[in-house]
């Protein structure tokens, strides 16, 4: 099926998002894994899965839109250099793609592209409820009991 241009380009950039958010998350997995702060390093695991999900399913509508997917671009990544950083940068790198997907809704909308929209619609509540949700809470934890006490509470056990 033809999709529109515009549409396709839009899912392209939030391809490139979703890959560079991807990206950031196993550079901050494999950070925490080499730290042995073991909580954290499982919870990121279970973020690159979800972007990897994410990515399939913008994937898949693109080549069902009759477009050519780019998964060769990517935005910059900012690698944190402590545990603090690392989860303000994932979580402000969330709300980029969380705007960025309202922004691409709003587009589905104009062109009447109501599937496309149903998609990033659960691609949007998952991550507003998922990722930036357990995000704001462990920077909110840090500023609650310290950055030191965070981690040890990180260091293992399943994620929370």
């Amino acid at each position: 099926m033809q999709g529109v241009q515009r549409i396709i380009d839009m899912l392209n950039k939030q391809l490139t998002m979703e890959l560079s958010s991807m990206d950031q998350y196993l550079a901050h997995a494999k950070m925490y894994e080499d730290w042995g702060i073991e909580k954290l390093h499982a919870q990121l695991t279970h973020e690159i899965e979800e972007e990897m999900d994410h990515t399939r399913r913008i994937v898949e509508r693109i080549l069902f839109l009759e477009g050519k997917p780019d998964t060769a671009s990517r935005d910059p990544i900012k690698v944190g250099s402590n545990v603090q950083e690392m989860l303000e940068n994932d979580l402000a790198a969330e709300k980029v793609v969380a705007e960025n997907l309202r922004n691409l809704i709003t587009a589905c909308e104009e062109e009447r592209d109501y599937v496309t929209r149903e998609m990033l619609e659960s691609l949007l509540n998952d991550t507003e409820m998922d990722h930036i949700y357990w995000l704001e809470q462990h920077v909110g934890l840090i500023k609650l009991i310290g950055l030191p006490n965070y981690i040890q509470s990180q260091m293992s056990g399943s994620p929370t």
